[in-house]
């Protein structure tokens, strides 16, 4: 399995080490979302800037979702069936591939390593600077994918 992770919190306080973290996370501004694999090495980083991000499990339906209408190239131009790698025939493989860990968006030539994404339809329907655990949205969120999808 891989991580979606989505930054909550804006760019003002933000410790320099917290931004090193979250630049190495391709998150540089609000309401940007990322797939991270599953490694110890990437929970550490989510873990280290849990007060700004929040982040869950990414299943292949949600993945297909954001490539198909978030997912952007040079020249921030839509993906087309031109762009999707040659070993993928489609981008429901190309989803499938990314959510079980078997290629990082990171290292596909040719597509940004991030989705913008909108503040949610509805707003939010817990605080945004509390943890999930505090009845917030940051942290492990177990309903961030709900939200995400009123985010597109």
């Amino acid at each position: 399995m891989a991580y979606l992770v989505v930054r909550i919190k804006g760019t003002v306080n933000i410790p320099h080490w917290a931004q090193t973290t979250l630049d190495g996370l391709n998150l540089d501004k609000r309401f940007r979302a990322t797939i991270v694999p599953e490694s110890p090495e990437y929970l550490g980083m989510l873990r280290r800037v849990k007060e700004v991000v929040a982040w869950t499990k990414a299943d292949t339906g949600i993945v297909k979702e954001l490539l198909e209408k978030r997912g952007r190239k040079a020249g921030y131009k839509p993906i087309t069936k031109s762009d999707i790698p040659k070993e993928y025939r489609s981008i429901d493989e190309l989803a499938s591939a990314i959510a079980e860990n078997k290629v990082a968006i990171s290292k596909i030539e040719g597509l940004k390593p991030w989705f913008a994404l909108n503040p949610p339809r509805g707003g939010f329907k817990r605080k945004t600077k509390t943890q999930y655990a505090q009845d917030g949205v940051l942290g492990e969120d177990g309903e961030l994918a709900e939200m995400v999808k009123r985010m597109l």
